[in-house]
Parts: C-alpha cells; sequence; structure tokens
C-alpha cells in the first residue's frame, strides 16, 4: 500500500491494518465524484499489499457517509444534443468501486457512527464484519428527492433481503442500530466511544489470526454462492481445498492447533 495525498479521505497504516476514513466532515462525508474515485484508489492500494490483513472504513466528524452530496448532484452540466450522456459514466463509477471493495481479499470492517445512507450503506454492506455505535442510522432516502440510489441495491439486497430493501426503498424509512443489527447488517452494538475501540481491538485481533489465503479464498467461495450453482461451488470449494493443503502454510498451522501454539502468521 502506498501513502498518497488525498483530499477528500485519508489512508494510513496501524501495523496490518489499513484504516480508510472519509473526510469531508462538514458535509457529514457525502461522496462527490471525486471522494468515489479517491476510495477506489485506495481500495486498490489495499488489494495490492500483502502486508495489509483488513481494512477499516470509518467517517470523521461523527457521520459515517451520509450518501451523495445534493449540493454536488443539484448542478448538473447541460445534457449532450446527442450520444451517451456522460454523467451515466460517471455515476456507475461508484458501482465499479463497491464491486472492488465487495471482492477485496482481506477482511473488510466498517464502524458505523451516524448515518450511513445511500453511498454509505452500499459501503456498510460491502463489509465483512460491522461495528455500529447507538448513534448508527441506515436508509435509502434518495426518492423523497426524485431520484435513486443507483449503484448500492444488490449489495443491499444480499446483506438484507429484498423485503427489507424494498420497505426502506418505498417508504423512506430509517433504521437505527438496534434495527439494523436485528436485520442482520451488523454484529456488534456498541453503547460509546471506548466499546467501538474494544469490539474494533478485538475484531482485528481475530482477523490476525486467519491464514491470509485461506481467508482471501473462504471470502471469494462465498461471494461465488450468489451467482453459481452449489455443484459450481463445491467444485470450486475443493480445488481450493487441495491448492491451499498443500502450502506449507496449512501444515504450520494444524501443527500449531494441535500444540495449543500461534501459528506464524498470528505471532505477530
Amino acid at each position: 500500500m502506498t501513502s498518497m495525498p488525498y483530499r477528500y479521505i485519508v489512508l494510513r497504516r496501524e501495523g496490518s491494518a489499513a484504516h480508510l476514513v472519509f473526510n469531508r466532515p462538514e458535509r457529514r462525508n457525502a461522496l462527490n465524484h471525486a471522494m468515489m474515485a479517491e476510495i477506489g484508489e485506495a481500495v486498490d492500494s489495499v488489494h495490492g499489499d500483502r502486508k495489509v490483513r483488513a481494512l477499516v472504513l470509518r467517517g470523521s466528524g461523527g457521520s459515517y457517509c451520509a450518501g451523495g452530496d445534493l449540493g454536488a448532484m443539484s448542478k448538473l452540466p447541460p445534457k449532450p444534443r446527442s450520444g451517451p450522456d456522460p454523467l451515466v459514466a460517471d455515476y456507475r463509477l461508484f458501482g465499479k468501486v463497491l464491486a472492488k471493495l465487495n471482492r477485496l481479499p482481506q477482511a473488510v470492517i466498517s464502524v458505523v457512527e451516524g448515518p450511513a445512507v445511500g453511498g454509505g450503506f452500499g459501503m456498510v454492506c460491502c463489509s465483512d464484519v460491522v461495528i455500529l455505535h447507538r448513534s448508527a442510522k441506515f436508509g435509502i432516502p434518495e426518492p423523497r428527492s426524485g431520484f435513486i440510489p443507483s449503484q448500492v441495491l444488490p449489495y443491499l439486497v444480499r446483506r438484507l433481503g429484498e423485503g427489507a430493501v424494498r420497505y426502506l426503498a418505498v417508504t423512506g424509512a430509517i433504521a437505527d442500530a438496534a434495527t439494523a443489527q436485528r436485520l442482520g447488517l451488523a454484529q456488534q452494538l456498541c453503547a460509546s466511544a471506548l466499546g467501538i475501540e474494544r469490539s474494533l481491538k478485538s475484531v482485528l485481533r481475530d482477523v490476525g489470526r486467519m491464514e491470509p489465503d485461506a481467508l482471501a479464498a473462504a471470502k471469494r467461495l462465498t461471494l461465488m454462492c450468489a451467482s453459481n450453482s452449489d455443484e459450481a461451488v463445491m467444485d470450486r470449494a475443493s480445488v481450493e481445498l487441495v491448492r491451499l493443503l498443500r502450502r506449507p502454510e496449512a501444515l504450520a498451522g494444524m501443527r500449531a492447533f494441535l500444540n495449543k501454539t500461534l501459528p506464524p502468521w498470528a505471532r505477530s
């Protein structure tokens, strides 16, 4: 992972974890096109760094991400007289960023405080582990303003189910932290900032005990289940299993388990 100057986000390393902070607190970390591009660049940087075991997403200033920046979205350039509208590609970019985030081989952890709506909601649904502060709120209120949450819908439906997303889409309802946890969005709900930091530390410790290639393979196979037959997933899983078993890491891991010691990748 290379260190790069960003305008709207902060990306830093702490040990084996990369922390990506959405950094537009004056706009509750709302997304504009430049910020979407920066998030994509940061995800690419993490993807290529074998030393990074987890990516932690969170927002600055007490908000996770308030979706699209309505101020920027309302200032549309003129529609071209012919040919495709260039805005289509601009907004499709965020879907490509979400796909990269969703497929990241490392663990993705979202720490959610305050609003996570629209695009922010989508990034949470692309995370493997979600830790909520009691202030967290989720929704897709875009239809209230006359447009739609176009790129996040596949990830919301897969995470919450069609029924819950249909309800949120047609009512504009906002789900509080307890409701989000009940719907299966999050694993942990914390009442304080101290509780969040303790939970995050515990999750990062758990992730650090996982062998990186095995973790990545488990994620790939889990994602395959959404669009492939059971037979295809099991065929691929058998190949992955044998590949992993034939590596020295698997032998070291099994020996460590039998000897009740930590495997090499967890000792740091």
